[in-house]
């Protein structure tokens, strides 16, 4: 019976420390969970102010450039009027002379110059020397004429991606001085270019390749010799080109290129010194692989690439190393060569008097000589 009884009250501790156990966790559940989020709807407050937003972008930078750049109007023999133009930056000074930095096909048929500033005076100016390859040509005006000369830069510090804006005259003399931004697209792309030269006989069409900066702000006929600038409103290229609005089928839009004005300082000190830029000359008319044939000459099919020589003029620095028709230039100097336009454009990086190492194909068998460089 008392055994009974024990297990009776056993039972009834056992269910009230349950109890016990229940009450507490319900309580913690009761304390910690947001019972009335769970059935109310949340109301967000926000706050009404008055916002002004002030954006400034390269105003500044603009400004310091604005005043040195120029626009250069060309008059030929047999136009009184303005028969073209282009843009231009005064980039140096001396105690009597400005100095403009512009493209040599900006003035290469021009009888007369006229430099217009942006505060509406002009002036003369004067063609200190011009140079077709690098496309770049010096003028110069009075110095008590200008308004500023621009601040030089370094292509080599602007990285892809900066931010950079380009000042010239596009299009229509209306458009004086306008500015365009853009970032800084590619670096070192080199770009097919090409003159033109013609007597009663014939035209000859002669190209090359030049190491370009490449933009997206915009350039248009008329931008052609104005300043490419960095963010900080220095000078860091000349713009002279970009690409038509159609190459093949695709349809192309803002892909313009400048000349580094490391390239155009080099090519301007040289023109104000010597009135011309004296490069080095092989003294060979050549071709591509895939050219060669019209020239007569059979080309194993593992010659993919390389300069073909079709002619070596006697006496001359290709002459001297033993080059000969039919020789294919695979490795000029420091460089590798994928066809003749690239050896003009690699040949152009060294001096006359250079002693330059050559490898290239004969009859099939990689040869080397060496090439002591002369003036052209």
């Amino acid at each position: 019976m008392n055994n009974d009884k024990t297990k009776s009250n056993n039972k009834f501790i056992v269910i009230g420390i349950v109890l016990v156990v229940v009450l507490i966790i319900v309580d913690l559940i009761i304390q910690n969970i947001p019972w009335k989020n769970l059935f109310e709807k949340e109301v967000v407050t926000t706050e009404n102010r008055d916002v002004t937003i002030t954006d400034t972008g390269i105003a500044e930078s603009v400004d310091k450039l604005y005043n040195a750049t120029v626009v250069v109007k060309i008059y030929t023999q047999t136009s009184q009027s303005v028969a073209g133009w282009g843009s231009g930056v005064v980039y140096d000074k001396d105690d009597s002379k400005a100095y403009i930095l512009t493209n040599n096909h900006v003035v290469e048929s021009a009888s007369k110059i006229e430099i217009e500033f942006t505060d509406g005076s002009s002036t003369e100016g004067k063609v200190v020397g011009s140079d077709t390859i690098s496309d770049i040509a010096v003028v110069s005006v009075p110095v008590d004429k200008i308004l500023q000369v621009g601040d030089i830069g370094k292509s080599a510090d602007v990285r892809l991606g900066d931010t950079v804006f380009a000042i010239g005259t596009p299009i229509s003399l209306s458009y004086k001085f306008t500015v365009t931004r853009g970032i800084l697209s590619g670096k070192d792309r080199m770009v097919e270019m090409s003159s033109s030269s013609q007597s009663y006989f014939q035209r000859n069409t002669e190209s090359w390749y030049m190491r370009l900066l490449q933009i997206d702000a915009s350039i248009n006929s008329g931008n052609s010799g104005g300043p490419l600038a960095n963010a900080n409103g220095e000078v860091i290229g000349i713009t002279n080109s970009k690409l038509s609005s159609s190459y093949g089928s695709a349809s192309i839009e803002n892909m313009g290129f400048a000349i580094p004005i490391e390239d155009a300082l080099n090519v301007a000190g040289q023109l104000r010194s010597n009135g011309k830029v004296t490069r080095p000359f092989l003294g060979v008319s050549m071709t591509t692989v895939a050219q060669a044939y019209r020239a007569g000459i059979d080309l194993d099919s593992s010659i993919t690439s390389g300069a073909v020589i079709v002619e070596v003029q006697k006496d001359s620095a290709s002459d001297k190393a033993g080059l000969k028709k039919g020789d294919v230039i695979t490795k000029f100097g420091d460089y590798e060569i994928k066809d003749y336009q690239y050896l003009k454009y690699y040949l152009y990086r060294y001096n006359v008097g250079d002693e330059i190492a050559i490898t290239y194909i004969r009859d099939g068998k990689e040869k080397t000589t060496t090439m002591t460089l002369k003036e052209s």
